[in-house]
């Protein structure tokens, strides 16, 4: 059985973790932590009112527990100190937060060699297996169909634009293009109008109420166009990708950044 602790345990996407524990018979909830919500008990949040976890705003519950991996679903600010803390006390962690950087990924690695390699980490900026299986056509698309721009579209409520999955898209096609994208560049009328640019690809971001994660990336060529979708109707979406990190996390030593890695593609 493994002991699993959810960092941001009170928030939207961590009650939808900390269900998705509960009712995994291969997991056990044991510890969560939040500011928000502290002193209460997790049960009753997730509709598991059997589950007598009171979530506490210190890490230290994370140890108290005898966590064996930890779970963030925080906030861009406050991940790396999370991350910080479970590589310190050798605790593995699983890390769903968007907003780290390829400067934190490279701290990561170097702490987790620092603390003498005794916790795993794993970073992924999509957890929904259809999301990553998204990214991956796109990126094979590209090698034949180079002109690509990705439009990503979130809920008003996130943090960070452009979202971690349409820069992790951006890399892959960027990556995997064996030609550069054809066309001269257009004028900017109205500054910002093309959208950003990450590593050579146009990102377009959208935040609007009634959304939850969505993209497409549309790759364009003489006469055609070819449009890969991937839409998250529901947080549920991410939790089968989220347990398979959990458990497949005692066998990635170091870090492991994208859940593509797990699905053998």
């Amino acid at each position: 059985m493994i002991r699993v602790g959810v960092i941001g345990a009170y928030g939207r996407m961590g009650r939808e973790v900390c269900r998705a524990v509960t009712d995994d018979p291969e997991c056990v909830l044991v510890a969560a932590v939040d500011r928000a919500g502290c002193g209460e008990s997790v049960g009753p949040v997730i509709g598991h009112p059997e589950v007598n976890v009171q979530i506490s705003e210190e890490l230290e519950i994370l140890s108290d527990a005898e966590v064996d991996v930890a779970i963030d679903f925080t906030h861009p600010d406050e991940v790396m100190d999370n991350v910080r803390w479970c590589v310190r006390h050798a605790v593995h962690v699983v890390v769903g937060t968007t907003g780290i950087s390829p400067a934190d990924l490279d701290e990561i690695r170097d702490l987790i060699e620092e603390e003498g390699s005794e916790s795993n980490v794993f970073v992924a900026p999509n957890f929904a297996i259809g999301a990553v299986l998204m990214m991956w056509f796109a990126a094979s698309a590209s090698k034949w169909l180079p002109n690509v721009e990705i439009i990503e579209l979130h809920h008003d409520g996130k943090a960070d634009a452009p979202s971690g999955t349409a820069i992790k898209t951006a890399e892959e096609i960027s990556k995997a293009r064996t030609e550069p994208p054809a066309g001269a560049p257009s004028k900017e009328t109205v500054p910002g109008v093309r959208g950003g640019e990450v590593a050579g690809v146009h990102v377009h971001s959208v935040r609007l109420p009634g959304l939850v994660a969505h993209q497409e990336v549309i790759l364009g060529g003489p006469g055609q166009s070819l449009t890969i979708r991937h839409d998250s109707y529901d947080r549920a979406s991410f939790m089968p990708g989220v347990l398979l990190a959990v458990k497949q996390i005692t066998k990635r030593p170091g870090l492991t950044y994208g859940l593509e890695n797990l699905l053998e593609l």
